[in-house]
């Protein structure tokens, strides 16, 4: 994995982008979540990961509970 980009969005606007990407020997997620009464996004992270695999099932089930909650994934 290089670099993975979701959006999630709701009634059009964009609620949080999430980058998935290779590090020094693990992989990190950044996200970058809008505040609910609007306002510039926040930076959350870096997380990092041992494995590309436990960093991409956490960005799967992130985007999951986004989805719940009504956002559209892109």
């Amino acid at each position: 994995m290089s670099e993975l980009l979701r959006e999630a969005t709701r009634d059009g606007q964009r609620v949080a982008l999430l980058r998935c990407y290779d590090g020094a020997g693990e992989t990190i997620v950044e996200a970058q979540v809008v505040p609910v009464r609007g306002g510039e996004p926040v930076r959350r992270g870096p997380y990092r990961f041992r494995t590309a695999t436990d960093a991409f099932r956490f960005v799967q089930e992130t985007l999951l509970a986004l989805q719940y909650l009504g956002c559209q994934i892109g």
